[in-house]
């Protein structure tokens, strides 16, 4: 669970950066172009963390479509980008794969060490 709460966490860290990166306006913003630094590593370490308990695939595909949803979320709440019908459908369908993907997660089982 510990794995999961950490990957998630890394992907609100993804939309974070995400943001960050638009309105730095080509670095060119200092504060926003800092939180894009922080953010980015403090997401990428996040992810790392997570896939120690979290499949690769898995992990990635949730990091990348939770960021995508929440940096989605962002744009459209703040006007910056309209929410349509068809861009609401496919933002649903990414739900949908990652709850399945969390539904066939499997942990993985603990690698023998070399002195076994």
């Amino acid at each position: 669970m510990k794995y999961w709460v950490t990957l998630l966490v890394s992907a609100v860290l993804e939309a974070v950066w995400a943001n960050a990166l638009a309105a730095s306006d080509g670095f060119t913003r200092l504060a926003p172009s800092a939180l894009f630094v922080v953010a980015t590593i403090a997401s990428t370490v996040g992810l790392a963390t997570a896939m120690r308990g979290i499949p690769t695939g898995t992990a990635y595909a949730v990091w990348t479509s939770v960021g995508t949803l929440l940096t989605v979320a962002y744009s459209v709440a703040t006007g910056a980008e309209p929410l349509t019908c068809v861009k609401a459908a496919l933002l649903l369908g990414i739900v949908g794969c990652v709850v399945g993907l969390k539904l066939l997660d499997q942990p993985r089982r603990e690698r023998p060490s070399a002195e076994a």
